[in-house]
């Protein structure tokens, strides 16, 4: 198949063809008239003698001259029959898909009168009885070798351009699957993150409070860490952050599996900073001192402050209830994850910051984000108070051996590969950092989320 050649091209080929149809007109009409005065000057019905064969020798300057330029004609008719069969097969490969009947007859039979053509001259050249003009058959084949390839290149845009059409559909196809895959993910968040999932929660009573029920809130609370998580790469990605300098920021010398997996960083940042202070009974608020009540008093207390908090909308109990200990400990954290400069970056002021640090609460969908995360984290640290045993929270340092007992890997290929690992001699998995602080309740221990690195392989050298 000849290569597509651009518009400027085609229109060369065409401009020459037309100069070509011009030049046989002209030759035409100039052997016509000098025919009519008497004087051959050109014979279009040159008759090729027997002695055009004979003996080289014998044959005068004039008569070389003559059985070269037929020979010469002959050639470009033989040429040209052959691009014509080309374009002919051409088009019957494109008549194929999809299938057109009339096209298809219509290039066979043009290839079977080609084939035809081209023996009778075969024929007219072994019986020595070739009858053409070298001129005219010139310009003539030329015209038709013209043809044939313009219409190859026809042939060849419009199988291109019904490949972009095929293209295009696969790719308007794909972006509907695309669609409806995230409307479909967006409906499961939404599912996951309704009220109606803490449903479990509803006719609970303290006395039958496990750390199960612990266990479950805590999952609704580390889907808001991660939501708000991916909203604040998403802020820094529109600011033109490098996300691997913040990353490696956060945590240093962190070695990842894949360059997805980098998203842990920024949930660790979030999730370590929500958490700490989790240890206090007030939390991380200072201002507030520790209520004293009964231990058994304290605890129900705590459960329904638990049982009021769950399902609240955050801003609504934070307008009605501007000076409470959630209000405050909102204010804290927020101004310890959204960093001055970083609010400066991302929104080009700091105009919530001033909002939050008056006592008042922003519009945001970014703020909204941060307090729905915030009212769960508060929530949960309730239900801790509401146990009996004592519930702590623990950290895994770094380069920490795997323990499956205190630790549970974020990534499906960390844990998957630590039971090949472990017995090899290519290293051992070590933590590269805590994503998720875990907790302890009584002698129960609720895992921490860790992301593994390899220690001794290549690539963590």
């Amino acid at each position: 198949m000849e290569t597509v050649k651009p518009k400027s091209a085609l229109n060369n080929r065409s401009k020459k063809l037309a100069k070509t149809f011009q030049k046989v007109i002209s030759l035409r009409s100039a052997t016509k008239l000098a025919s009519n005065n008497g004087i051959c000057m050109l014979n279009s019905h040159l008759k090729v003698k027997e002695d055009l064969f004979s003996d080289h020798q014998s044959k005068t300057h004039q008569g070389n001259g003559r059985n070269r330029a037929v020979m010469e004609a002959l050639i470009a008719r033989l040429f040209a029959g052959v691009t014509t069969i080309k374009a002919a097969y051409a088009e019957l490969q494109m008549a194929q898909h999809p299938y057109n009947n009339k096209s298809i007859q219509a290039a066979d039979q043009a290839v079977v009168d080609e084939l035809k053509a081209i023996s009778e001259l075969k024929r007219r050249f072994l019986k020595k009885e070739l009858d053409l003009s070298p001129q005219v058959t010139i310009m003539l084949a030329e015209i038709q070798e013209q043809q044939s390839l313009m219409k190859t290149y026809e042939i060849t845009i419009k199988r291109l351009e019904a490949e972009v059409d095929f293209k295009d559909s696969n790719i308007s196809s794909l972006k509907k699957h695309l669609d409806d895959c995230v409307s479909f993910n967006k409906t499961l968040e939404k599912k996951l993150n309704a009220s109606g999932s803490l449903s479990l929660f509803d006719n609970l009573t303290h006395s039958a409070l496990i750390p199960t029920h612990f266990v479950h809130f805590l999952h609704h609370t580390l889907r808001s860490v991660r939501s708000f998580s991916k909203l604040m790469m998403a802020e820094m990605e529109s600011a033109h952050w490098d996300l691997e300098a913040a990353v490696k920021f956060i945590h240093p010398n962190a070695v990842f599996a894949k360059p997805t997996h980098q998203s842990f960083a920024f949930e660790s940042f979030v999730c370590i900073t929500m958490f700490e202070g989790f240890n206090n009974p007030n939390f991380s608020v200072q201002e507030d001192p520790p209520q004293k009540h009964s231990l058994q008093h304290g605890q129900s207390l705590y459960f329904d402050k638990f049982k009021k908090l769950k399902s609240l909308n955050p801003r609504q109990y934070l307008t009605h209830n501007p000076n409470s200990s959630f209000s405050k400990f909102l204010k804290s954290k927020y101004l310890q994850v959204v960093h001055a400069k970083m609010e400066c970056s991302l929104f080009g002021n700091l105009n919530q910051r001033k909002v939050v640090n008056s006592g008042g609460y922003p519009d945001s969908a970014f703020f909204i984000a941060f307090a729905e995360m915030a009212k769960r984290v508060w929530t949960l640290h309730c239900l801790a108070l509401s146990f009996h045993d004592d519930v702590t929270v623990f950290q895994v340092k770094k380069n920490t051996r795997f323990s499956e007992v205190y630790m549970e890997s974020v990534t499906e290929e960390a844990v998957s590969a630590s039971g090949e690992s472990s017995d090899s001699n290519s290293g051992e998995l070590r933590v590269g950092f805590t994503v998720v602080p875990g907790f302890k309740i009584g002698k129960t221990v609720i895992q921490s989320q860790v992301y593994l690195s390899l220690v001794g392989s290549p690539a963590s050298s």
